[in-house]
């Protein structure tokens, strides 16, 4: 199996992933049609590993119960942090892990996110395909999903849905 790694993210209509506060309270349609599916389930299904930052780790886990678990969980950091039962923390190359997990077999690799985590994979071009959905709110200012200092990647848009208001792009790297 061709194992993809995939940013699966949502961006304010300014591209903002996050207030400045880092709260995401504003990730909602526009209430047109709530109960829509949106397509989660399905790609979660074809998932079985994360890669996420500290800072969105600790977030989801402000939340409630880590919502990952099933899946092998790798968490980005600096600090030295005791490994759980859902994640492995690590301060590995990007480029070494994905070649390691991309040899093993298994479902896609997910970036769930935020900004810095994105940033480290891209500098390396390891995304394989951006799922983005555009929420429909301008928030002004904010947390940016790309900072400026990423070299050019050529995408080609595969698929646009919307649903609630939101539109999702599906894009993969643009090989020609």
């Amino acid at each position: 199996m061709n194992r993809k790694v995939i940013l699966y993210i949502a961006v304010s209509l300014d591209n903002y992933i996050a207030r400045e506060n880092g709260e995401v309270d504003w990730l909602v349609g526009d209430g047109s049609n709530p109960n829509v599916d949106n397509g989660y389930e399905e790609f979660y299904k074809n998932i079985d590993t994360v890669i996420i930052g500290k800072s969105t780790y600790d977030q989801v886990l402000s939340w409630g119960e880590y919502p990952y678990k099933g899946c092998k969980g790798y968490v980005y950091t600096r600090s030295k942090v005791e490994s759980n039962e859902d994640v492995e923390f690590t301060c590995e190359d990007p480029k070494e892990l994905i070649y390691r997990l991309k040899k093993q077999e298994g479902k896609d690799i997910w970036i769930v996110g935020g900004a810095e985590i994105v940033d480290i994979f891209l500098k390396d071009n390891l995304i394989d395909e951006f799922i983005i959905a555009t929420i429909p709110t301008i928030l002004g200012k904010g947390i940016p999903l790309f900072k400026e200092n990423n070299k050019e990647i050529k995408l080609k848009l595969v698929e646009s849905k919307i649903f609630d208001g939101i539109v999702q792009n599906h894009y993969v790297k643009n090989c020609s």
